[in-house]
């Protein structure tokens, strides 16, 4: 079995990858067919979502995937985690020893794939387009630190930042930050359709059908200069409606990687496999799942019935039944890999109990059984969020103390996200694939002003006290006392409550090179990594 070792500074311990199966050739080939990659993500022009692959909307795991290809940030993450290195930038850096200027230089003739050379005014157009369009899925809250911004020249821009910001660089490496060609995106509206014109490894071309892109053909942008070693000419994405579908294409060899999401079944099948044509990669993930709470809906909105559910859900069982040693039970929205983290709910709530469950509702004069419905989506976190969730339904209803009913719905046919934004949901599943890896990234996209979620509940302490003064800490562990009050107060009042954090996987055929590292923990899709090879 080969092991490599990444780092990541910003999360404890060491993220390994694990590859079982046969081995490949460790040297690619940049040359050769199209390096084919299966996901069951879907992409979908809707009335309501027009433009699915605009950076100033597209906030979800699927389309960052595609936006991380082709757009250009001023910073990136390099082969596998770690601080976010120049990309665009030839180097960026804070100037003032407040961290509220940071400053960036660009590469000497950087161009579009067009061959329009990039400028600085390029980079100051994108990221203030977004914070003008300000689309209520909220990514533009990523760059909501952002006072003005200075352009010197052609190759210089300064960021004069509202307050401190230690995670700024950070922000920098988001899609939502990427750099557009300003003559094919106007200022203040989004661009439909699934076309992108930037400067990053490749270029897209949109295989569309029934307004869906049912491909992505990503091919190597000559123009692009950056921090990215593009080890291949052509990768294509092609979406699939099931893992089982996508499963038998690898088999059947007409993809060559499969990646999210496999169902726990294929991934326990090929972990057991010491043999055969087929690698699988296993690494730490920061991936996580929760449940999120309108607190303003009837049925939850005294917190007694919040804490109650928090005190009976039995993660340990949870984690068990649906996905084995796929995941570990999470006690804090904050991963627990990464700097900062608590077990802010384990310590509250210790282990489940029934009767404590009951006298906080009786407490809080609750009438028993408390009715009440948790959605979920039904394809976008994977074909076993179904039986996640019949197993917490069992959980509640086991008690004695709630009458739960459960509901599907598919993530875009159905606007699943727009519909919680609405309020819609009194309960409902998500999951999180953190925008960079500090735990600033796993409270202030719920939490704070502008959160992704439209969430009612506003803690006043956290907003304007907790994580300002957290930002001011450029050394995170220097943070971690905000950050564990901030979850303290999250356990205490649980307007989110965290179920699991799982781990990553990516399956390649054996002549495939690369495959160790074109997927980090973030679930983030590196294509640029893959090589064909030698079959082993």
């Amino acid at each position: 079995m080969n092991r490599k070792t990444l780092v990541l500074p910003a999360v404890v311990g060491l993220l390994a990858p694990v590859l079982a199966a046969c081995g490949g050739s460790d040297s690619g080939s940049s040359g050769g067919d199209a390096i084919v990659v299966g996901t069951t993500d879907t992409f979908t022009q809707l009335k309501t979502r027009p433009a699915p692959l605009d950076p100033a909307y597209a906030y979800d795991v699927g389309t960052w995937n595609v936006l991380r290809q082709t757009v250009q940030t001023l910073m990136a993450y390099p082969k596998g985690d770690g601080a976010p290195q120049p990309d665009a930038a030839q180097s960026c850096g804070f100037t003032d020893s407040g961290n509220e200027r940071y400053a960036c230089t660009l590469r000497k003739d950087l161009k579009f794939s067009d061959g329009t050379p990039v400028t600085a005014d390029d980079v100051k157009f994108s990221m203030e387009r977004a914070l003008t369009i300000k689309d209520p899925e909220g990514v533009f809250a990523l760059l909501s630190t952002i006072d003005t911004i200075e352009t010197k020249g052609d190759r210089q821009v300064i960021f004069h930042l509202k307050t401190a910001d230690a995670t700024f660089p950070f922000k920098l490496s988001t899609p939502v930050a990427g750099i557009l060609n300003p003559k094919d995106y106007e200022k203040d509206k989004l661009r439909e359709g699934f076309s992108i014109d930037a400067s990053g490894p490749y270029t897209l071309k949109a295989e569309v059908k029934d307004k869906s892109m049912v491909k992505a053909v990503f091919t190597k942008n000559p123009n692009y200069k950056g921090l990215l070693d593009v080890k291949n000419d052509k990768v294509e994405l092609e979406s699939f409606p099931s893992a089982d579908a996508m499963g038998e294409a690898l088999s059947k060899g007409d993809i060559d990687v499969m990646a999210r999401a496999m169902t726990p079944d294929q991934i326990d099948k090929l972990s057991a496999k010491t043999n055969g044509d087929i690698n699988l990669v296993e690494m730490p993930g920061l991936e996580i799942r929760y449940l999120g709470f309108n607190t303003e809906a009837d049925s939850v909105k005294n917190k007694a019935v919040r804490q109650a559910m928090a005190q009976v859900i039995n993660r340990g069982q949870l984690v068990s039944e649906v996905y084995g040693t796929q995941a570990e039970p999470l006690y804090s929205m904050v991963a627990a890999t990464v700097t900062g983290h608590s077990n802010a709910f384990l310590n509250k709530y210790g282990d489940p109990s029934v009767s404590k469950a009951k006298t906080r509702l009786t407490e809080a004069g609750i009438t028993t059984p408390v009715k009440l419905t948790m959605h979920y989506t039904t394809d976008h976190y994977g074909a076993a969020t179904k039986k996640e969730f019949e197993v917490l339904q069992k959980q509640l209803n086991a008690s004695g103390l709630f009458d739960v009913s459960i509901k599907g719905y598919r993530w875009q046919e159905d606007d699943y996200k727009t519909k919680e934004q609405k309020g819609q949901f009194d309960v409902y599943g998500m999951g999180w694939f953190p925008d960079f890896p500090d735990a600033d990234n796993y409270i202030s996209p719920f939490l704070d002003k502008d959160n992704t979620l439209n969430t009612p509940y506003v803690s006043n302490k956290i907003r304007n006290q907790l994580l300002p003064q957290s930002r001011r800490e450029a050394d995170r562990l220097s943070a971690a006392k905000d950050l564990t009050e901030i979850q303290d107060i999250v356990a205490e009042d649980v307007p989110l409550l965290p179920l699991w954090q799982g781990k990553q996987y990516i399956a390649a055929r054996d002549d495939i090179t690369g495959s160790e590292w074109a997927i980090n923990s973030s679930s983030t899709l590196q294509l640029w990594e893959l090589g064909r090879g030698v079959k082993g």
